[in-house]
């Protein structure tokens, strides 16, 4: 029985490793690729132009008189609403909500925009109705189904807000930049930024990191960009000095 006991005993502890060694393998690296990530503080960045810091992340907000257009959704909503009350933004003034991708540090606040509609890019949908897959069998979702996908290089009009889809797959199948009236790039996690120049953003988290290098010579040439605003390496506000380098 002891014998019994002890062999049924070891088959639960191999099948935890197994099972669970490469979940906290993925965890235990996750942490450390996220430690050198470098979002910036919530604050006005310049006119009409805003910051919003959770955690290890930004999501961004265009201004229009009394009206807004964000760019992602944050990784936690109450984080989201604490931080909107210090720049005295209210999500009801939100009126569109513009999703680089649907990684769940990207869309946990897309809930308390309860007036915004959502876009995001076609392919990008693969991952929340199932066709595909994020990380193994795992899809995504975002916390609506009433969302609207988007075609490359689709453009939108808010009042006196420009938006721009420029399709860069590679970090997900249907990440998606932002060019908002013609000179703010909002590039999600399609890129990073190191001393002033973009760079691949962290492989570790990337679908397709060759695909990615590629779409990012898709940014990189557009004339009348002037920011660049990442999701966890913060902005610069000379984009030509940024794209200069790429692949020279």
């Amino acid at each position: 029985m002891k014998k019994i006991f002890k062999r049924f005993f070891l088959v639960i502890i191999i099948l935890i490793l197994v099972i669970g060694g490469p979940f906290i393998w993925y965890m235990l690296k996750a942490k450390s690729e996220i430690k050198i990530m470098a979002p910036i503080e919530t604050q006005q960045i310049v006119e009409n132009v805003f910051s919003v810091r959770d955690t290890f992340v930004n999501m961004y907000l265009v201004k229009d008189g009394d009206q807004y257009v964000a760019i992602d959704a944050g990784n936690n909503a109450d984080n989201v609403d604490y931080e909107l009350k210090k720049l005295k933004i209210n999500p009801d003034q939100v009126i569109a909500l513009f999703l680089t991708h649907t990684d769940g540090d990207h869309v946990a606040a897309v809930k308390i925009f309860k007036k915004a509609q959502v876009y995001l890019s076609k392919a990008e949908g693969q991952l929340l109705n199932g066709q595909k897959s994020r990380f193994l069998i795992f899809g995504n979702k975002i916390a609506t189904k009433e969302y609207l996908l988007i075609d490359d290089q689709q453009q939108f009009t808010f009042g006196n807000i420009k938006v721009k889809g420029i399709l860069t797959p590679g970090h997900t199948i249907g990440s998606m930049c932002y060019l908002v009236n013609d000179k703010y790039l909002f590039t999600g996690d399609a890129l990073s930024l190191k001393n002033g120049k973009i760079d691949l953003f962290n492989l570790f988290f990337n679908m397709d990191s060759k695909s990615a290098a590629e779409s990012m010579g898709l940014i990189t040439n557009i004339p009348t960009a002037e920011y660049i605003f990442t999701a966890h390496y913060g902005f610069t506000n000379d984009y030509k000095k940024a794209v200069q380098d790429w692949r020279k």
